[in-house]
């Protein structure tokens, strides 16, 4: 949907919605904390439940094959099999918590002042990681202390995006490729400059091609990605070329059983796993891949052992889940409020949709490795409570849509 006729269609609403706020914000006591509670405020309105229900589904099917496919390397590592899996709940009661406030906060106020100075924090924390106080794990330095603030850097820029783009000068700036289009490039630039020094280059691919997905329900003409194209398609064959760490995944994605006992064995471990299941999988809990021989079976290739466990029917029972998740979202941005809550609804679901839909083609051989963690389903607990926030924000969203069942 051209995010122009959009705006044209909802602009009584979006001012109504954007006055009321003002309103509230002039109303509001001088104090700090009663300008909080204000801020805090719940928005009335019954969410959208099948949304809800999906993603509770999602946290619970994951949940399930976590500690099935993390059993065995938690009970050899840690000689506890509940090692991983207890972490990972303790996440989800936070992530859940979270999803609860953030569902009731009216998504308005992420906007403004609000959605700069968030941008702003996590290009702090970033730097803070590359400058030294981050911790470096295989070779990678992407964790402060106990969080990896490029989980907070997909959400900062997706909120900072949706507001400028839903404001009316910003419809407007996004016709001139000068004015518009190339301060949301220099935005990101920022950030990628600072994920490439950790260096996380899955997630400058994940943000890019979400703000891509985003410029262009916005209603950026279609001009501009042609004229971007190039020079994007030019520096990924560049910085394959430069690492041979990144050309070795390209070459063994062509042709991984030339080198299975190498640079191909991740992949060629994968796929044994997803044939060795089969229609109905070896049963819940009976992976034989999982034991030393997939390399990361609780993270990032836990969709290998959910097919050799639950085989092609658990397989399609997760994309279903993700494609209603997926469609459910679409309905829901169409409702919209306004402008800002429809891109803020498609940056969010489209990120997280975008990552699963990356991973599984990794994982099935479809693309080269690229890293990329399974949502609600791969080991990682800021990772999951984060993307549970922001599953609130969208519900926030439903509940102004008042979307129809």
């Amino acid at each position: 949907m051209d995010g122009r006729n959009y705006y044209n269609r909802q602009n009584s609403r979006a001012r109504s919605a954007s006055s009321s706020g003002r309103s509230t914000t002039k109303a509001s006591h001088n104090s700090v904390a009663e300008k909080f509670r204000g801020w805090l405020k719940p928005v009335k309105g019954a969410p959208d439940y099948i949304f809800l229900a999906v993603v509770i589904l999602l946290v619970a099917y994951g949940i399930i094959m976590l500690f099935s496919a993390s059993s065995a390397k938690a009970y050899a590592t840690y000689n506890n099999a509940f090692f991983f899996v207890k972490r990972q709940a303790g996440w989800i009661v936070v992530g859940g918590a979270a999803m609860v406030v953030t569902s009731k906060i009216d998504y308005h106020r992420y906007g403004g002042k609000c959605a700069g100075i968030f941008y702003i924090i996590t290009g702090i924390l970033l730097l803070l990681v590359i400058a030294g106080l981050g911790t470096t794990v295989n070779g990678a330095t992407r964790w402060l202390f106990f969080f990896q603030p490029s989980e907070l850097a997909k959400i900062a820029i997706i909120i900072l995006f949706a507001y400028s783009l839903g404001r009316e000068s910003g419809q407007r700036n996004l016709q001139h490729f000068k004015t518009g289009l190339l301060n949301y490039i220099a935005i990101f630039g920022i950030y990628v400059i600072l994920l490439a020094l950790e260096p996380h280059f899955s997630c400058i691919i994940l943000i890019f091609l979400t703000i891509v997905i985003m410029l262009f329900v916005a209603g950026v003409p279609l001009k501009y990605f042609g004229i971007c194209a190039i020079p994007v398609a030019l520096g990924v064959i560049i910085l394959v070329i430069i690492e041979p760490y990144r050309m070795a995944r390209v070459t063994s994605f062509l042709n991984p059983f030339a080198d299975k006992q190498g640079d191909g064995w991740q992949i060629v471990q994968s796929l044994y796993a997803i044939g060795s299941g089969g229609i109905f999988g070896v049963g819940l809990g009976q992976s034989r891949q999982k034991y030393q021989s997939l390399p990361e079976p609780h993270n990032d290739f836990i969709f290998s052992v959910l097919c050799e466990e639950l085989g092609l029917i658990g397989a399609i029972l997760l994309v279903a889940l993700f494609m209603i998740l997926l469609i459910r979202g679409i309905k829901i941005a169409m409702k919209a409020p306004d402008l800002f809550g429809m891109l803020l609804v498609v940056g969010i679901v489209g990120i997280v949709c975008l990552q699963a839909a990356i991973n599984i083609a990794v994982v099935t051989a479809s693309i080269p490795v690229t890293g990329m963690p399974l949502p609600f389903f791969s080991y990682g607990g800021t990772a999951l409570a984060i993307t549970m926030a922001e599953m609130g924000i969208v519900l926030n969203v439903s509940r102004q849509a008042k979307l129809p069942i």
